[in-house]
């Protein structure tokens, strides 16, 4: 049976409607920026562009470096914009456009996150990378989905116990990286550690302005938080998020981090922008080994 129009939105031209894009617009390994700014960022140390476009805070760029076809996209901020963009990433290359359905053969797209994030270890000092080896989801997105068999049970009961998670809360789920994609990124410089993805970024991640927060121990209890070998070293708002709608989806996924910040000692880095290039550039040279 075919996707209703209203289900599967195209635009006039045929492209998918929020992101803008024709199933020959993409690469099959794809870099998410959170920032638009950042997209072209990364494409200046491309050989070539042979595609841009943009359409509200989603802007793509697609071209060569190093003879690896790379398609860079700006994701803006947040799990509801992940789920726009991987939602509409895999109807380019699941769904016949024309016809609404999907495909018989499914093609798997390897999706990289280049992103900041703040740390909540005093031992992972900023300007440092961090491979994100899960994605510990506080905000609720992924349970609009069937996350059966993607999930880990077991940390999840860890957490709750351990900080009384609030029942009127959705029910945190883990989802674990693409080990695949891992093995391309991994080195003796990069930490790694289980990324907590909230819904927000103020009173969500712990900050208080003038509004007074339901838990205010929160961020403690997820510094404190510890299951065998699993601890919690960052927060940001993206990461579960691309990794539960990966898994579900049949896709490879990994986060990458700039530390740009250290809650536990108050800091932030004086040259954000540097550590990020840093990432940018640490990150290109592996993923043309893919």
């Amino acid at each position: 049976m075919s996707i209703k129009n209203s289900e599967l939105i195209l635009n006039p031209d045929g492209s998918v409607y929020h992101l803008n894009l024709k199933p020959e617009h993409i690469s099959n390994t794809i870099i998410f920026v959170g920032d638009q700014d950042r997209v072209e960022k990364i494409t200046k140390h491309f050989d070539s562009v042979e595609f841009s476009t943009q359409k509200r805070e989603f802007k793509t760029q697609t071209g060569y470096y190093k003879k690896k076809r790379i398609s860079v996209i700006s994701t803006g901020i947040g799990p509801d914009n992940i789920d726009i963009v991987l939602n509409e990433l895999d109807a380019l290359v699941n769904i016949d456009l024309e016809t609404r359905k999907p495909k018989q053969n499914l093609t798997s797209l390897n999706i990289i996150r280049i992103g900041t994030s703040g740390s909540l270890q005093k031992d992972v000092p900023v300007d440092s990378f961090l491979i994100s080896t899960h994605g510990l989801d506080i905000n609720g997105m992924l349970h609009f989905y069937q996350i059966e068999g993607i999930s880990n049970p077991e940390i999840e009961d860890a957490f709750i116990k351990h900080t009384n998670w609030d029942k009127n809360k959705s029910r945190p789920i883990v989802i674990n990286n693409s080990l695949f994609l891992q093995q391309f990124f991994d080195s003796k410089s990069i930490y790694k550690g289980m990324t907590g993805t909230a819904g927000g970024f103020y009173g969500p991640q712990g900050r208080v302005l003038r509004l007074p927060l339901k838990d205010s121990n929160l961020n403690t209890k997820l510094d404190n938080f510890s299951y065998k070998d699993y601890r919690i070293t960052n927060f940001e708002m993206e990461t579960s998020v691309i990794y539960g709608l990966s898994k579900l989806l049949g896709h490879e996924a990994l986060s990458l981090n700039a530390i740009i910040a250290n809650r536990s000692n108050g800091t932030f880095s004086k040259n954000p922008k540097e550590i990020v290039d840093k990432l940018i550039d640490y990150a290109l040279e592996r993923i043309v080994k893919i």
